[in-house]
């Protein structure tokens, strides 16, 4: 059964609330991007309250519950990899803001169209990390085998890992301009 997420839905349940970004993966237009754009927000308020050493927490602890956010809300929306789903654009942009901050507007504004272009368009190994966790399916399992992995831990990972591929490639291009630079 599918689920079309409604705004009372999302904020139902605190994973749904944190896999929608807090709402912004609702956006009729660009889910994707509106999400890194409350990330980036949010990153900036963390970083204003918060020690470095925190927010490396926050940003690690995120990265494994998404996981489980990004797997079991989209088991339960019936779609592993929705749209609105924006957690793993969240941990990777703020992964992004981690490595580049301190900079001006202008540097996190080129970190974010570099995200966006990588996590759109996911050009190489991205595409290829997608599709294979897109298209996944699990095996068969037989009485006479240990339990396999639960298919939301893998979808889940497939979730966030396509997006921290991207925040890498991002990173690898910010450092690449600032040697030449």
């Amino acid at each position: 059964m599918k689920i079309i997420p409604q705004s009372s839905w999302i904020w139902a349940r605190p994973e749904r609330a944190l896999a929608f970004g807090f709402g912004s993966g609702l956006s009729i237009k660009a889910p994707g991007t509106v999400g890194t754009l409350y990330a980036w927000a949010i990153y900036l308020v963390l970083q204003a309250l918060l020690d470095g050493h925190v927010i490396a927490w926050v940003i690690g602890l995120g990265a494994v519950a998404g996981i489980w956010i990004c797997g079991k809300v989209g088991e339960e929306l019936g779609v592993p990899d929705h749209g609105g789903i924006v957690w793993d654009e969240f941990i990777a942009f703020w992964l992004i803001l981690f490595m580049v901050m301190p900079t001006d507007i202008w540097g996190q504004l080129g970190a974010f169209l570099l995200f966006r272009f990588f996590d759109a368009v996911k050009p190489g190994p991205i595409k290829s990390i997608d599709r294979y966790f897109k298209t996944w399916q699990p095996s068969v399992e037989r009485l006479d085998q240990p339990k396999k992995i639960p298919s939301w831990v893998v979808r889940g990972f497939g979730v966030m890992i396509d997006d921290i591929a991207a925040a890498v490639a991002t990173l690898f291009m910010i450092a690449i301009a600032s040697r030449l630079g």
